[in-house]
């Protein structure tokens, strides 16, 4: 039995989860130099140990309300396509540095691929195509983001 393990977050109190092996990192650095006449979910530039790398207001980019900054946000910073090419194939972000602002970490979830449920049409405000899955645990419902989907349109330069 195939197992898959996510990094599950908070965004607006909803419990969200990303393939781990599409992460990179996790940070708390949160100062970003805005980019003048970007979208409205592009937060900013992040200067990672010399390197640039464009942050995602993940609430504001599954339209829910913009993430007002505090002591719990995080940024999720995302291997580059480049990177996955050596660990899998089928797995794709973007071919730039990209990360999501998100409201809170929470903890590693490791399930079995029997476990992941078909998404539903919405998810509260969020849309279902945003969405490539959901496991309940729990008392909660955790909803798989689905990466390429939230990156698919996203300019980067």
């Amino acid at each position: 039995m195939a197992s898959r393990s996510f990094a599950t977050f908070l965004l607006n109190e909803q419990h969200y989860g990303i393939e781990i092996l599409l992460i990179r990192e996790i940070n708390r650095q949160l100062e970003m130099t805005p980019i003048p006449h970007a979208a409205d979910y592009i937060r900013g530039l992040l200067n990672l140990r010399g390197q640039i790398v464009t942050i995602l207001d993940l609430n504001k980019r599954l339209g829910l309300k913009d993430t007002q900054l505090s002591e719990r946000s995080h940024n999720i910073i995302l291997k580059t396509d480049q990177e996955l090419q050596n660990i899998n194939n089928e797995l794709v972000t973007a071919p730039d540095k990209v990360g999501f602002l998100v409201d809170d970490i929470q903890d590693v979830l490791i399930v079995s691929e029997e476990d992941i449920e078909f998404p539903p049409a919405n998810l509260g405000k969020v849309d279902g195509q945003f969405l490539s899955g959901v496991i309940k645990q729990d008392n909660k419902l955790v909803a798989i983001l689905s990466v390429e989907k939230l990156l698919r349109q996203v300019a980067f330069s």
